[in-house]
């Protein structure tokens, strides 16, 4: 059994559009809903999802998704955002790797696009075993992967294609300054996460912030004295900044 698990605020005008392409690669859709006041959970129940309402108060994107886990009852979940769609050629593969089994985590790949541009191409794990210790971690940007490999699991590549229709540019300013919040909350638990401050210098780059961006720069190259890729990126804003 394949679980569908996601997490929604306001989401009307994408949703229908996600569920319904992920409809033949799925048996069940979890929905958590932090707080919506359109009609996203009334366009989630019409797909036949179970519904649930979170209390986001603490803002806390890792525990809305571990809600999302927790009520799922597939043997293998994937994860997808509102504002995505599954590629009609990955649903026939999603059910193929979910039925081998395993202790698996698998890296798709996520095209990110506007309408009339070109795609940036990221991956991430949305595909990934659903057992008890493999669990999202932090408040935002959060992430799977680390549990999954603690925990004895493994990751693969796969061909799972994910489209991440991108939203307007003053609503990923906008987000990016609210995660920018987030992260500083985490980096407030543990000053020298290295994912954290990486994740915090490509909001403040996103928002043309050339003067915190190279200061988190540095902070991750103090962290990582033999860090190439660090040093490299340091030396990269110096030069341009």
């Amino acid at each position: 059994m394949l679980s569908l698990c996601m997490i929604v605020k306001n989401e009307q005008d994408v949703l229908d559009r996600c569920l319904a392409s992920a409809r033949e690669a799925v048996d069940e859709i979890i929905v958590v809903d932090t707080g919506s006041a359109d009609d996203t959970a009334e366009i989630a129940r019409d797909h036949g999802a179970t519904v649930l309402s979170h209390d986001f108060a603490d803002l806390d994107f890792a525990a809305a998704r571990n809600r999302s886990l927790d009520a799922a009852a597939g043997d293998f979940v994937l994860v997808l955002d509102a504002d995505e769609t599954l590629h009609p050629d990955s649903a026939g593969l999603i059910r193929s790797l979910a039925a081998d089994g395993g202790d698996v985590g698998y890296v798709v790949k996520r095209r990110n696009r506007r309408p009339g541009g070109k795609a940036a191409v990221d991956h991430a794990v949305r595909l990934f075993a659903r057992r008890p210790a493999f669990r999202y971690r932090n408040r935002v940007h959060e992430t799977v992967d680390t549990a999954i490999l603690e925990a004895g699991g493994r990751l693969r590549r796969s061909h799972v294609i994910i489209e991440h229709h991108l939203p307007t540019v003053e609503r990923e300013t906008e987000k990016s300054r609210f995660y920018l919040r987030l992260l500083e909350r985490d980096l407030a638990d543990d000053p020298a996460d290295v994912d954290r401050l990486t994740f915090l210098a490509a909001e403040h780059h996103k928002l043309g912030d050339f003067r915190s961006a190279p200061e988190v720069a540095e902070r991750i190259a103090g962290l990582l004295p033999e860090g190439l890729g660090a040093h490299h990126t340091l030396a990269l804003y110096h030069f341009a900044y």
